[in-house]
């Protein structure tokens, strides 16, 4: 492929990357807005270098990169646990704004390597000015700790140009294995952990409401009581039981109520 024409062939690719990487960063927003524990820790995304390009294509005889090469387009979604990887593939599955080619499960179906992780290969629609077209894309899901590991492999792979030395991969297997061991006893407290989580999460969530709340007291000029009501939040906010904040937003909504009452008169 003559070199003039990558920014035109790549363009797409890296508009995919960038809406993909909102979109699952908008789940995991909108898990959190309602209070709820997200299976999305965070979300990277990227386009396949040049080189890397060509030389997988030398590698694998691949003419057709836009049809045949399906991680030109990447998207990583880290995860806590085992669990939530599943879910996440779920949730890709009932979307309507792309469609699953194919999935590779690595982690029940491991390689020898120890490499462990969820592909989902995507088509996804891109629209231009020089109109619509679908590309592919794969979708890596991992836990933190199948990713710390990858990403060690990968470097490895890249000094030792793919040929990691046996007695290093024999140490690299223990480790993946080691990994997966702390990701299985992570999944044995996962519910102590998510219920632990989703408090915190719903603590900031009021928090952060009875802030915006106290700021509305400002804007009708209630300056008194917003004081009073800020002094009130100072004094509660350290302690985990939200109790007393919820308490104090109900009290501050009855407040805004006889507000908007009065408004109405």
């Amino acid at each position: 492929m003559e070199y003039e024409r990558w920014d035109e062939v790549l363009a797409p690719y890296e508009h995919a990357v960038e809406e993909l990487k909102v979109k699952f960063k908008n789940i995991r927003k909108e898990f959190l807005t309602k209070g709820e524990y997200s299976p999305i820790e965070f979300v990277t995304g990227r386009t396949k270098k040049i080189a890397s390009i060509i030389s997988k294509a030398k590698r694998l005889d691949i003419d057709d990169i836009e049809e045949n090469m399906e991680d030109i387009a990447g998207i990583r979604i880290m995860c806590q646990f085992v669990e939530d990887i599943y879910t996440i593939v779920e949730l890709i599955k009932n979307r309507s704004d792309m469609s699953i080619v194919y999935e590779k499960d690595y982690i029940k179906n491991f390689k020898d390597s120890g490499y462990r992780s969820y592909h989902v290969i995507i088509r996804y629609p891109i629209n231009s000015i020089a109109g619509s077209k679908e590309i592919l894309c794969e979708i890596q899901i991992r836990t933190l700790a199948m990713n710390f590991w990858a990403t060690i492999e990968h470097s490895l792979k890249y000094k030792y140009e793919h040929y990691i030395p046996e007695d290093l991969a024999v140490r690299l297997r223990r480790a993946a294995d080691a990994a997966f061991l702390l990701d299985q006893e992570m999944s044995e407290i996962r519910e102590d952990i998510m219920k632990a989580q989703v408090m915190y999460q719903v603590k900031n969530v009021t928090v952060r409401d009875v802030l915006k709340k106290i700021q509305e007291l400002y804007n009708l000029g209630d300056t008194n009581k917003a004081i009073i009501y800020q002094r009130r939040l100072d004094k509660i906010d350290n302690e985990e039981d939200i109790t007393e904040i919820i308490k104090l937003k109900r009290e501050i909504d009855d407040l805004l109520e006889v507000y908007k009452d009065t408004r109405k008169k």
